[in-house]
C-alpha cells in the first residue's frame, strides 16, 4: 500500500510517500505455496506458523490472528469480560480504533491525556482517575460521576514508543482491573527491556499496510491465558461449538487472517530485526538534523525504552518557525513529499459524543504534530530531500 497521492505529484514526478511497505524476503515464495497448495482460506500451516512466531518473538504463550487490528481490539474486550455499561479506560492520542472497539461491546471510553515528553497515555492521570474520581464498593470499582464499573484499562503505544506501564499494571492489579496493551504502531519496542505485547493481561497488534510489518490487513491476540485464548479463537470463526457439525452456543464472528496473508506475514517477520534497525537509523538522522532548530521539536526516546520510531514525527511550534503543522505539511505536499497531522484526539470525536475538554496535551500535540516520511525502504538521498525542504521552508 503506496500512501502516496496522484494529488501530490506538482514538481518532480515522484512522490516521496509517507510510509510504505517493504516486500523483499520470501513473500512470493510463501504465497506461492499456498496458491499451489489450494490452502488459501482461514486455516493453513501459515496461519499456525505466524501465530507461533508472534507469540515467540513477543513472549506470550499463545496467538490469535486476526483479520484486522480492531477485530483483535473486539475479541480481546470480549474475552476479558467488559460488558455493556461498563468503563474503559482508553488513550484520548490514539487512532479512533480501541474507543470504537470499547463502543462495539456497548461499555464507554474514558478518556486519558498524553504527557507532554513522549506523548503517551499519561500513567499518573490513570492513578489519579482510579484512586481520586472512583469508588470501591462491593469488590467492585465504580466511576463516581458515571456509576458505571470501571472494568479496563486500555494504553495505546503509539508511534513506536511505549507508555509508561508498570504504574498502569500496579493500580489496574489493585481494583482487579484487566490490561489490554493496544501494541499496533509498537511491535518490537521493549519497556525497561521488556517487549511490548507482553505486559499486560492481553495485547493486540496490527498488520496494516503501513505497520512495520505487514500482511496487507490483519490483527494478532497475544495473552499467556490459555482460556482466554480458546475463546478468542472460537469468536473469531463465528462460535462454532462442535468441529464436524455447525452448532452455534452464542454470537460469534467472521475474524479470522487467511492462510495466504499470514504467509506473507511470516516472511515479513523474518526481517523485523532489519527493518527496526533501519527504522532506528532513519529517525537518528532527522533528529540530528533538527536537534537545533528553533521550532521544531523531534520525538524523544526514554532512556530505560527502545523505540521503533513507527512513525517519525516532530512537533512544529508556529511561534518559533514561523509556520502552522498543516502549513508545512501543505508546502511539502507541494514539493511532493508525503506528511501528516497526527489523529484527532479521541475526546474531540462526535463518534464518541460532544466534544470534551481536559486533555490539553493532546489537543497541543495535536496542533503542532506532524509525521514525516519513514518508510523501512527510504533511501539517504530522499531523506536528505524532506531534510532540506523542511530547513529551507523554514529558512535554515
Amino acid at each position: 500500500m503506496n500512501m502516496s497521492s496522484d494529488n501530490n505529484r506538482t514538481h518532480s514526478g515522484t512522490v516521496i510517500p509517507l510510509f510504505e511497505p517493504e516486500i523483499r524476503g520470501n513473500e512470493y515464495k510463501y504465497v506461492k505455496e499456498c496458491l499451489d497448495t489450494n490452502w488459501v482460506s482461514s486455516v493453513g500451516s501459515y496461519v499456525d506458523r505466524f501465530e507461533h512466531d508472534l507469540a515467540s518473538y513477543v513472549g506470550q504463550e499463545h496467538a490469535v490472528a486476526t483479520a484486522s487490528g480492531t477485530a483483535a481490539l473486539h475479541t480481546a474486550l470480549i474475552v476479558a469480560g467488559v460488558e455493556p455499561e461498563d468503563e474503559v479506560l482508553v488513550s484520548t492520542l490514539s487512532f479512533i480504533a480501541p474507543a470504537n472497539a470499547v463502543r462495539y461491546v456497548g461499555a464507554w471510553p474514558v478518556f486519558i491525556d498524553a504527557e507532554p515528553e513522549y506523548w503517551q497515555m499519561d500513567s499518573q492521570m490513570v492513578v489519579d482517575f482510579l484512586e481520586k474520581k472512583c469508588t470501591w464498593k462491593n469488590s467492585e470499582l465504580r466511576n463516581s460521576t458515571t456509576g458505571r464499573r470501571i472494568k479496563a484499562v486500555v494504553p495505546v503505544h503509539i508511534l513506536g514508543h511505549p507508555v509508561d506501564i508498570d504504574p498502569v499494571i500496579r493500580i489496574a492489579k489493585k481494583f482487579g482491573l484487566i490490561v489490554i496493551e493496544d501494541a499496533a504502531e509498537a511491535l518490537g519496542v521493549k519497556y525497561s527491556g521488556k517487549m511490548v505485547g507482553s505486559l499486560g493481561d492481553i495485547s493486540c497488534l496490527s498488520f496494516n499496510g503501513n505497520k512495520i510489518i505487514t500482511t496487507g490487513g490483519g490483527g494478532m491476540i497475544l495473552t499467556n491465558h490459555e482460556q482466554w485464548s480458546h475463546r478468542a479463537r472460537q469468536l473469531t470463526t463465528q462460535a462454532k461449538d462442535d468441529p464436524v457439525e455447525y452448532i452455534h452456543s452464542e454470537i460469534g464472528y467472521n475474524y479470522r487472517l487467511s492462510n495466504i496473508l499470514a504467509a506473507v506475514g511470516c516472511a515479513q517477520l523474518e526481517q523485523i530485526d532489519d527493518y527496526i534497525n533501519l527504522k532506528r537509523r532513519i529517525a537518528g538522522r532527522y533528529t540530528e538534523a533538527f536537534s537545533n532548530v528553533p521550532g521544531i521539536y523531534p520525538m524523544g526516546e526514554r532512556n530505560d525504552m527502545f523505540c521503533t520510531y513507527w512513525m517519525y514525527t516532530v512537533l512544529v511550534d508556529e511561534s518559533e518557525t514561523g509556520i502552522a503543522s498543516r502549513d508545512l505539511m501543505k508546502v511539502l505536499g507541494e514539493n511532493d513529499i508525503q506528511a501528516r497531522p497526527l489523529w484527532q484526539p479521541l475526546h474531540l470525536s462526535r463518534a464518541h459524543g460532544q466534544p470534551k475538554t481536559g486533555c490539553a496535551v493532546a489537543e497541543m500535540i495535536y496542533e503542532k504534530a506532524l509525521s514525516l516520511p519513514c518508510s523501512v525502504g527510504l533511501t539517504e538521498k530522499d531523506q536528505q530531500r524532506v531534510i532540506e525542504t523542511v530547513l529551507g521552508t523554514l529558512g535554515q
